[in-house]
């Protein structure tokens, strides 16, 4: 018996030890499967290296955030002021500062004057008064400039606040009712959508946020103090209104203007001598009230100018009662770089110094400018020039007039919304539809002006808006040419193909051509314009005409949408009963 019990204990012995193992393993396998879980599901508390993260890389860089976007430049803290990129300021805050890298000068235009500031100090120039700042305006660092953002908070409509922990500087350039969501409970704001992702910060309930994109349990979204990342969707409750108040005023600009409608007439003059033809192109005219000869050109990269001015001829315009408002350009010397002359402010300054001279000089009324083909590159510092040139011819009254091609995507940096801020007059150029070296077609179809004018006025009142009409008419000579030859493909011969060129001709050119060759005239209703067409050795010529009733549909345009007037190009090319058609339509 004692034995039988012995071996029944070893058995129950063996069978516990089995039983605690198996539980053992059991316990360690849970706890590996728990730990397992928890490593994976459950929220990382890991708080992100602000310095690595945003790449502040100098203990007093800060990170941008504008409009809920994190910028790629920074700014600086300074003596408890913050200074912001000057890349940043100009093209999301305020494009009207123009720093001049090359010269270090920083310069901004207001209703009172010409801002000059040099970097690193705090006086500045206000025309020719000497001004103070309590800090430093702008400074340099590394090649950049960074700009005091309490100056350019002074002429900007913008609202910013700075933060510590990490360096960071919010933007906004929203007022009134701004919408929020506000937070529902105590959360975490994380790099990425997910709980293993790094904190960026936490927000507790009742704080508010903008959300910025929802994509399933999580959404995207920028605090009130700039961090923007991810929170549980589960987490943002209701919108709430917030009403931010602002004094900013926007400056006035003041203008000149003309009571009565401009009737503007360019005159292209080449040489001293031309000047004498002044009566005889005047003369055969009607009701003009302003004539532009081109007297002006760009001359070398420094800002220095060709003058052809004449003050016999000034003085014959003023005695008909008729302003004289010099045209100057861009299009004579091919040697001058225009992005260096309007880029450097030294140039610049010659340049506005040397046309008002001269205005000055002769008793000009007006400059009218007429800068074309300008690169994109030039673009900023032709809208400085404008903005600076408008100030002394202000102070000189005289009335500054800027041509214009119609507006289109590839020329959308002249910015005519910037230009009419500061010039008195913006000049529609509704020609040049179809050009030498274009497929053939109209000068200036009806529709082609009419979408000119359309689009401009989106930009400029209507009030500054002058209509630029011509008076020269294409005539486009087809040559055929034989098969594989390079040259254009006409609709009308696939197979042969055509050389195209055109000239520039007058309306008394056309008339005889069309009598010559024994044409008859056809009404284009969409082109607002008669067409001709004809065939002589062997070669097509084809002509979309402007004559009076054409010239009498563009004014069309000019009344219909209450524009400042209509200006010709060019005088001489036109007949003299069109003048009737202008006149009459001046008056209505």
């Amino acid at each position: 018996m004692a034995s039988q019990r012995q071996a029944h204990n070893r058995k129950r012995q063996k069978a516990i030890l089995v039983m605690a193992v198996a539980l053992l393993i059991i316990v360690v396998i849970a706890i590996i499967g728990l730990t397992t879980f928890l490593k994976k599901y459950s929220a990382s508390k890991e708080v992100t290296d602000y310095s690595k993260y945003y790449k502040l890389e100098q203990e007093d860089e800060m990170f941008v955030v504008f409009d809920n976007e994190k910028m790629e430049q920074k700014a600086i803290l300074q003596n408890d002021e913050v200074y912001m990129d000057y890349r940043i300021v100009h093209k999301y805050l305020n494009k009207r500062f123009y720093w001049d890298a090359t010269e270090q000068v920083l310069r901004y235009v207001t209703p009172e004057g010409l801002i000059n500031v040099t970097p690193d100090t705090a006086s500045y120039l206000l025309g020719k008064t000497a001004q103070t700042a309590d800090h430093v305006i702008a400074l340099v660092r590394d090649g950049e400039m960074y700009l005091s953002m309490s100056f350019v908070q002074k002429y900007t409509d913008i609202h910013y606040e700075s933060y510590e922990d990490p360096n960071r500087v919010v933007i906004s350039d929203h007022w009134d009712d701004v919408t929020y969501q506000s937070i529902k409970k105590k959360t975490q704001i994380r790099q990425k959508g997910g709980v293993k992702s790094p904190i960026l910060t936490e927000v507790k309930k009742g704080d508010l946020v903008t959300v910025l994109d929802t994509a399933g349990s999580w959404s995207k979204v920028c605090s009130q103090d700039g961090f923007i990342g991810y929170v549980k969707s589960k987490t943002i409750g209701g919108e709430q209104d917030v009403l931010y108040d602002h004094n900013f005023t926007e400056p006035v600009f003041s203008h000149i203007s003309r009571e009565s409608r401009i009737n503007m007439a360019w005159h292209q003059v080449t040489t001293q001598a031309a000047n004498a033809n002044v009566a005889a192109v005047l003369g055969k005219t009607k009701g003009v009230n302003v004539i532009s000869p081109t007297w002006f050109y760009l001359n070398d990269n420094n800002g220095g100018i060709m003058s052809l001015c004449s003050q016999d001829y000034v003085n014959y315009c003023h005695q008909q009662g008729i302003e004289v408002w010099g045209l100057v350009s861009n299009l004579e010397n091919q040697d001058v770089d225009d992005t260096s002359v309007f880029s450097l402010t030294s140039s610049r300054d010659n340049l506005v110094n040397n046309l008002v001279a001269e205005a000055i000089k002769y008793d000009l009324d007006g400059i009218n400018l007429d800068f074309e083909l300008l690169p994109a590159e030039a673009a900023d510092g032709y809208l400085e020039f404008i903005r600076e040139l408008s100030i002394k011819c202000e102070n000189n009254d005289l009335v500054l007039s800027v041509d214009n091609y119609v507006p289109a995507a590839y020329n959308a940096y002249y910015d005519r919304e910037e230009q009419a801020v500061f010039a008195d007059y913006i000049v529609v150029m509704a020609y040049d539809e179809h050009y030498n070296g274009s497929e053939e077609g109209s000068v200036a179809s009806i529709g082609f002006v009419e979408q000119g004018i359309k689009d401009t006025l989106e930009e400029v009142p209507a009030e500054q808006v002058i209509l630029g009409v011509p008076f020269y008419t294409r005539v486009w000579e087809l040559t055929p040419v034989a098969e594989g030859t390079d040259a254009e493909i006409s609709e009308e011969d696939a197979l042969r193909g055509y050389s195209i060129s055109s000239e520039a001709v007058s309306m008394s050119e056309v008339d005889s051509r069309v009598a010559a060759n024994g044409v008859n005239l056809e009404w284009l209703e969409d082109c607002g314009q008669y067409y001709a067409e004809y065939q002589y050795n062997g070669k097509t010529y084809k002509i979309w005409v402007e004559d009076q009733k054409s010239i009498g549909e563009k004014l069309n345009v000019m009344k219909e949408n209450h524009l400042a007037g209509a200006s010709f190009w060019k005088l001489g090319y036109e007949k003299n009963t069109i003048w009737d058609t202008i006149a009459e339509a001046m008056q209505q």
